[in-house]
């Protein structure tokens, strides 16, 4: 059902009242009225800061270096043959799960289209318009724009086939929205000397497809009307995405004016519900959805303002920028907790600056700076059309400035109680506290990561490929999310529970020290009143303590360490590790525990390209039952 405008600010004042934490953050809706909108909005497109489509010196300008790789990577599609999607290419999914029957040919659609219309922007000659407009309307033929398993999630009928009249609304669906919004922008008078009903199909369908329905509706819960919904990358994501297409799309004031405040308010909600200290519980891999999408919406929405409306000044978004930074172990390696991978989120170096200019931070400006000195990183084509141009703008400056970038010794983020710190010998350590209803959670309160040279020893595994199962009742089925193959104890035989009730208690981080009270995160069968893990790192080791007391002992606790490389366990209260020629001894009491390597046999791409095809689980099986008491163990560095 369509709502008014006037229903839509009832609406907002109904959730803003049943939202209670941190709800009076409002940075964007906070600071100024409804009305007020549409008096500092920049009308008829003239906030876009790149060069119109005639004006050639200044596409020179922009691409400069860069042109002559994005004409040729728009030449490969020339004679490109548009891939149609089927229908048992959709129903793969409610089949077995797999998600990229579908995907991989509305990619390779979406990057052809994309690298086309990038191209005729940087030459600017027509000689790709006629392919561009065949992959603008074979766009138009898709019953939906939105992937097969959102489609799944999202839709009335949770089947992953569309239905004739789909209107999800969704981070892909909206990606291809700006994309099809840049062309008509930039392109509109080109195809109209060859029909104007090309235009026109254009702009009625990504109308029809993202702006009405994102007006109209207010049941996705991406978009932040129920408060007690975890908000993720997904907010700020589809959001910026919305925006862009309703400043370079929408010609009437009023609606114009009620689709950015819309989006103002409902990034407020994601913004108001995350926690403030900046760190992204996502992890990594999802920086640059959750906090670079921020930055990208924050971006527009300051040119859509004019200036009007800037909060990159906040406390909070600048440690949104820096998280990235902070995450980074070296050589690739971030700190992977949650859906991460272990090497991932740390190599957009251009967003990285960008946003780092943008919030003043020498720290995320430097970092960029210096890793693009060594990796010499270009933009590459992509549907993200804004995102590709603002990186173009910024590459020159990214290139000439000053690299200056020391990696912190010790990082605390209080709320999401990530703890980073470098010791001596070359070790970094990262441990988490947290919760088990995280975004992308996993099982994982108390866990750690030891790295020896910027190269993880003792790990997180990380995610396997998405499939259904991920995403569903049966997540904590996937071994990967379960704490048992995370560097925890299992408490009497039982293993961590997901749910926003199971949390770490009592979390404490200093310079050298991380301690939580682990018993929270374990269901009742646990039998735990406490399990108080701390880590000390000094000279070379980690001390590793767990002081326990439980309620009745029931069977043998047994704590796991993950990790890769060579392991050999037959020496009693010793494990030897290493790791590409970084040495390590696990030591405990041997009259105390049993130890056993377990291998785990990784037959997922995505996590045997990180380690290969196998890693090790280490358990150490405690030799008797204790109600209470302490158990000590040591990593030290050799």
């Amino acid at each position: 059902m369509r709502r008014t405008f006037a229903a839509f600010i009832a609406a907002i004042a109904l959730t803003s009242a049943l939202e209670t934490s941190a709800a009076d953050r409002n940075y964007l809706t906070g600071r100024l009225s409804s009305d007020q909108i549409t008096e500092i909005l920049v009308q008829k497109q003239a906030w876009v800061p790149f060069p119109a489509y005639s004006d050639r010196n200044g596409w020179d300008r922009l691409t400069g270096s860069c042109r002559a790789d994005i004409i040729a990577a728009g030449e490969k599609y020339l004679d490109y043959e548009w891939k149609v999607i089927k229908m048992s290419d959709y129903l793969e999914y409610e089949k077995s799960g797999n998600r990229r029957i579908m995907e991989v040919p509305f990619d390779e659609n979406n990057l052809a289209l994309a690298s086309l219309f990038e191209a005729e922007l940087a030459e600017g000659s027509g000689r790709f318009i006629l392919q561009i407009i065949n992959g603008a309307i074979h766009t138009c033929e898709m019953t939906s724009w939105a992937l097969s398993a959102h489609i799944h999630a999202l839709g009335p009928e949770r089947r992953a086939f569309p239905r004739e009249d789909d209107t999800t609304l969704e981070i892909t669906q909206g990606g291809v929205s700006q994309m099809m919004s840049w062309i008509y922008y930039y392109l509109h008078e080109e195809f109209d000397k060859i029909h104007p009903d090309i235009s026109r199909r254009i702009k009625s369908e990504v109308v029809r497809r993202e702006l009405d329905p994102y007006l109209r509706e207010t049941g996705y819960w991406w978009m932040g009307y129920n408060p007690h919904i975890v908000l993720n990358n997904w907010n700020p994501w589809c959001n910026s995405n919305a925006l862009l297409c309703f400043m370079l799309i929408e010609d009437d004031p009023e609606r114009l004016a009620q689709g950015v405040w819309k989006t103002m308010w409902s990034v407020d909600q994601y913004l108001n519900r995350i926690q403030g200290d900046g760190g992204i519980e996502e992890g990594p891999s999802y920086w640059g959805h959750s906090a670079g999408m921020t930055y990208q919406y924050l971006s527009a929405l300051r040119l859509a303002t004019g200036g009007a409306v800037d909060i990159f000044g906040v406390d909070q978004i600048r440690g949104m920028g820096e998280y990235i930074v902070n995450s980074y172990v070296g050589d690739g390696w971030v700190v992977n907790f949650a859906d991460a991978s272990a090497r991932g989120g740390a190599s957009n170096l251009n967003l990285i600056y960008r946003f780092g200019k943008a919030v003043g931070s020498a720290h995320m400006t430097g970092y960029a700076a210096q890793m693009q000195k060594v990796q010499q990183r270009r933009p590459s084509p992509t549907a993200d059309v804004f995102g590709f141009l603002e990186a173009l703008s910024a590459l020159g400056e990214m290139e000439e400035a000053g690299s200056g970038y020391d990696a912190p010794q010790y990082v605390w983020y209080p709320e999401t109680q990530f703890h980073y710190a470098r010791g001596s010998h070359g070790l970094f350590f990262a441990a988490k506290g947290g919760y088990n209803n995280e975004s992308h959670n996993h099982n994982d309160v108390g866990s750690f990561i030891l790295c020896a040279d910027d190269l993880p020893v003792f790990i997180d595994a990380g995610v396997g490929t998405y499939t259904a199962k991920t995403f569903s009742e049966h997540r904590y089925d996937i071994w990967t999310m379960q704490s048992e193959y995370h560097n925890l104890p299992m408490i009497n035989g039982t293993a961590q529970r997901n749910g926003a009730d199971f949390r770490a208690r009592e979390v404490r981080s200093g310079r050298n020290t991380f301690s939580a009270d682990i018993a929270g995160a374990y269901p009742e069968e646990a039998g735990v009143r406490t399990w108080v893990r701390s880590y000390t790192l000094k000279n070379g080791t980690l001390d590793i303590t767990d002081s326990f007391d439980l309620n009745e002992a029931t069977a043998l606790n047994k704590v796991n360490f993950m990790t890769w490389g060579d392991v050999d366990v037959s020496t009693p209260g010793i494990v030897r590790v290493s790791v590409q020629g970084r040495e390590m001894m696990l030591k405990y009491n041997a009259s105390s525990f049993t130890a056993v390597k377990e291998t785990v046999t990784l037959d997922d791409r995505r996590l045997s390209d990180i380690w290969g095809p196998e890693i090790y689980r280490v358990s150490l099986t405690a030799t008797k039952l204790q109600k209470k008491g302490t158990y000590r163990f040591s990593i030290v560095r050799q």
